[in-house]
């Protein structure tokens, strides 16, 4: 979501798009069934169980791109969501409504061979493969219609960049504690073959207990791996805790401000499950570490 957007002359007023699917060529559809058995070798025992209920509901690796209409349709009798082709990133007004209205916003297209690891802006791998099946969830589904509802109300307040961190550190980067241990049910973790593997077993980051103003006061890397997950006990203390709080007092106390950086830990305040290395950013992430990626 971002507002310096100029809406595609193909795009409607909501800024969605036909996806086009028997456009795909066969490479392109091949490029999903390479990215979806890599994580199916990664992902048990690693992502949450709700998540991996949402791929077998939806029959995500029966082979190819899967077609929007036909799982918007499997989705909406078990949720009551859509997914809708958007042509990337949409203005955060737009972003929100769809949410609000139980659509979630996909783009249609999807990385080259090359990208396999690491993609700038995300793609129909990371939106279906890592967010939908979370949406066969009844209480996250209602978490995500909440937030959208949230966002709409936050636009007569200067706090979105404290309300996206709430959807990076949950809906995107979110870790959850199970009776099993740590399992992962954030999208931009479980598309990813290396952060499912670091956001859980590396020393490196800090995981944190989850307390929703200490998560909004926290900045957060959208370039590489993340410094601190935070960790939820239950999908529906996520939705209490942003559904029963009223969000007014907190802008106006965080004034859409980060007081917080990515790798700090407040001893006296935050719940520590680890606090971490930092030894992965510090030796300088992404770019001295590209033999891991």
């Amino acid at each position: 979501m971002s507002n310096q957007l100029h809406k595609p002359a193909h795009a409607r007023a909501d800024w969605t798009i036909d996806q086009g699917w028997e456009k795909y060529t066969a490479e392109e559809h091949a490029v999903w069934d390479l990215l979806y058995k890599r994580q199916m070798e990664i992902l048990p025992g690693r992502a949450a169980d709700e998540f991996m209920h949402g791929l077998k509901a939806l029959d995500l690796g029966k082979g190819g791109i899967p077609n929007f209409e036909i799982i918007s349709d499997e989705l909406e009798a078990l949720t009551g969501w859509r997914v809708v082709a958007v042509p990337g990133l949409v203005p955060d007004e737009v972003f929100f409504d769809h949410l609000a209205n139980r659509r979630f916003p996909a783009g249609q297209f999807i990385r080259k061979r090359n990208e396999l690891d690491y993609l700038q802006e995300p793609d129909v791998f990371h939106d279906v493969f890592g967010h939908v099946p979370m949406l066969t969830n009844p209480v996250f589904a209602d978490y995500m219609e909440a937030y959208g509802k949230g966002g709409l109300r936050s636009l007569n307040f200067a706090a979105l960049k404290n309300l996206a961190a709430l959807y990076w550190y949950t809906v995107e980067f979110g870790l959850i504690q199970t009776d099993d241990g740590l399992r992962i049910y954030g999208a931009g973790i479980v598309s990813s073959k290396t952060e499912s593997i670091f956001a859980l077993e590396d020393a490196s980051p800090n995981r944190i207990g989850f307390d929703l103003e200490r998560l909004m006061t926290t900045d957060y890397r959208i370039d590489d791996f993340q410094q601190t997950y935070f960790i939820i006990e239950s999908y529906d203390q996520l939705f209490r805790a942003t559904v029963d709080t009223d969000f007014a007092p907190l802008y106006e106390r965080m004034q859409g401000k980060f007081s917080k950086a990515p790798e700090d830990v407040i001893k006296r305040e935050d719940t520590v499950i680890t606090h971490g290395t930092q030894a992965y950013a510090k030796s300088g992430g992404r770019l001295a570490n590209a033999d891991a990626k």
